[in-house]
């Protein structure tokens, strides 16, 4: 699938941790995925009229504090295991009867919300999770409305069996176990071969793998032990913040390399 110039632009300004981008940095990154000088020009004029990047010196772009507010959730990926408690086997409630289905974009909002904090659908309306990461329930309201929801959210005890059951299955572990042990693989075998790449190569895959893989990571419910393998868990996140390492500096060089043709 074809690369847009402005998802591009603002991925490559969030994995720069508050560096700045140059439009000159923008244009070769978008040469790498076949988009036109032209195209990237223009999605920076529009990223800056839209109030998502800004100007911070003459040729050099930064992202907004708008722009960072909304992508806190997903730069916050490296952190989220810290956030893993043990498991009394409660859950986390999100009510969200009233709220209306009529509305698709905000409805878009809310489900996107709900995964992003790992909830899943119980009963109509009735979303869970498990209560085992840091802050409970008072956290959990707090992602919500920062993610532009503003739900209530409360702890749930005491189900009866049949439910208790229905809301153990409501994640596909062994899917997210098999994507654990398979994205492992699939990094540490380029980890292995990015030696031998040219520079461009290796930049391009750096992105393409990087970005499915960190959604992955971005998009993980965080389940505890007692319902998926944390050890390939773990696994998977180590390696994952190897080849971000890997890949930042990947780009830096390819940066430097353009660069020095342009001196």
């Amino acid at each position: 699938m074809q690369l847009q110039p402005k998802p591009l632009i603002l991925k490559l300004l969030l994995a720069a941790d508050g560096q700045q981008l140059s439009a000159r940095d923008a244009i070769r990154a978008g040469a790498l995925f076949g988009i036109a000088d032209n195209h990237m020009r223009v999605a920076l004029t529009r990223l800056t009229a839209e109030g998502l990047i800004e100007a911070a010196a003459r040729g050099q772009y930064q992202l907004t504090l708008r722009a960072w507010t909304l992508a806190g959730e997903i730069r916050g990926w490296r952190e989220s295991v810290a956030l893993l408690q043990s498991w009394n086997g409660n859950w986390l409630a999100v009510h969200c009867a009233g709220l209306g289905r009529s509305d698709r974009k905000q409805l878009a909002v809310r489900e996107r919300a709900l995964a992003l904090c790992g909830c899943a659908e119980l009963e109509r309306e009735l979303y869970l999770r498990p209560d085992n990461l840091a802050g409970g329930s008072e956290a959990l309201r707090a992602r919500l409305y920062k993610l532009g929801e503003e739900q209530m959210v409360f702890q749930l005890s005491g189900l009866d069996s049949d439910r208790q059951q229905r809301a153990v299955a409501l994640w596909d572990c062994a899917a997210l176990n098999a994507r654990y042990q398979q994205q492992t693989l699939l990094l540490q075998e380029w980890l292995q071969r990015v030696p031998q790449l040219p520079l461009e190569q290796a930049a391009r895959e750096a992105f393409l793998l990087g970005d499915e893989a960190i959604r992955q990571m971005v998009f993980d419910p965080l389940l505890p032990a007692e319902l998926i393998d944390a050890d390939a868990r773990a696994a998977y996140l180590n390696v994952l913040l190897e080849y971000d390492r890997v890949g930042h500096d990947i780009w830096h060089a390819l940066y430097q390399q353009s660069n020095g043709s342009h001196a």
